[in-house]
Formats: structure tokens, sequence, C-alpha cells
């Protein structure tokens, strides 16, 4: 089973990683690729891949955890769709001026 909380650190992190490991993670998570499927064109086995895919998540958890920036930025979006909802109980027109601000939060990420 994969874990997609990875895509958000390979989003925020990916930079950091060594070209191949960036395009098999992407591959693995963003394309739904198959082991075997990143494997075939490399030349390498499943085994390698896999072996490449844990150390790369292993260095993105690393990064996260010194720098925090995935959960910083689930946090903001938690609090913009918390905005979003409170701002229907407020009257026109502080509602719609308050959820476009946070509807422009939302787009940021």
């Amino acid at each position: 089973m994969k874990n997609l909380d990875y895509v958000l650190l390979l989003d925020c992190y990916g930079s950091l990683l060594t070209e191949r490991q960036r395009s098999l993670l992407e591959g693995y998570y963003d394309e739904d690729l198959s082991l075997a499927e990143l494997a075939q064109p490399l030349g390498i086995s499943r085994q390698a891949v896999h072996d490449s895919i844990r150390r790369g998540e292993r260095q993105l958890a690393a990064l996260e955890e010194q720098m925090g920036i995935a959960a910083r930025l689930k946090a903001a979006r938690a609090l913009f769709a918390e905005i979003r909802t409170l701002s229907d109980a407020l009257p026109e027109p502080q509602r719609q001026q308050i959820a476009d601000a946070a509807k422009k939060g939302l787009e940021l990420f």
C-alpha cells in the first residue's frame, strides 16, 4: 500500500534528492507505475528500484523532520478551509470577502 503522504513530501523536497531517486519516486507515486515498470527501462531489478524508493522515502521523511514544511502546508490548508467554513455564518459583504480570501489562500497550495 502506497503512503500518499510522500506525494506532498516529494513536492516539497524532491529537488533535494538525486535525479534518479526523484525520477523513481515520481514514477511510483505520481504516475502509479509498478516496480517492474520502473525497473525495465533502466535495466535493473525490481528489488533495486524498491531499495532506491525506500531510501528516497527515508530521506524525504528526514528532511520533513528537520524542516517541517509539509506539516505547515497541511496546517495552513486546514486553517483556510476552516476560515471558509466559519465565514458562512457572517453577514454579507464580510462573508463573501472572507470566503474569497480563504479560497485564494487554498489556491496557493
